[in-house]
């Protein structure tokens, strides 16, 4: 895929669908996180799938591109359905539904990252390993990370996530 190819990002008349995906990068009991220069929370490595990409193929893109790594995906771990406001940018009220995959990339010996990465809107990214004992601490997203990440499923799991039980449709 290059640059130019669209992400499968749609807006609609009442918000916008994401389609995303998410690496689950553990080691020495720490998690790889992302945080930017502009949000005061942590979030996964990962982005936007884009037109015509395969899942996987995505999340090994994303690695690569946020961390400098070509890992190999040892499993799909969760979905997430994600209904949330954006608080930031061009899309700052706008009201998402936003689809996640995250999937568990298997170690590797030596795992050296760089992080040269900026938001959709420009902010720069920064990777941080957190330790797993203290992240409940933490703002993350997904906020399943606080307390799942110790005893993964071996199945993948759905979770939902409403952040607005009103703007759903009844």
């Amino acid at each position: 895929m290059d640059k130019t190819t669209p992400d499968i990002t749609v807006p609609i008349a009442e918000g916008i669908f994401n389609l995303r995906v998410g690496a689950i990068i553990l080691q020495d009991d720490k998690v790889l996180m992302v945080k930017n220069d502009r949000d005061p929370y942590y979030y996964s490595v990962g982005g936007r799938v884009k037109l015509h990409e395969t899942l996987e193929a995505a999340v090994v893109r994303e690695v690569l591109e946020e961390t400098g790594a070509t890992l190999a995906i040892d499993r799909l771990v969760w979905i997430h359905e994600n209904f949330f406001t954006s608080t930031f940018g061009a899309t700052c009220g706008k009201r998402y539904h936003e689809i996640s995959f995250f999937y568990l990339m298997k170690p590797t010996a030596e795992l050296r990252v760089t992080s040269g990465s900026y938001t959709n809107d420009g902010a720069k990214e920064r990777l941080v390993w957190l330790s797993m004992d203290d992240l409940a601490q933490y703002e993350l997203y997904p906020e399943v990370f606080k307390t799942g990440l110790r005893n993964l499923p071996q199945v993948p799991t759905p979770i939902v996530t409403i952040r607005e039980p009103s703007a759903l449709v009844k």
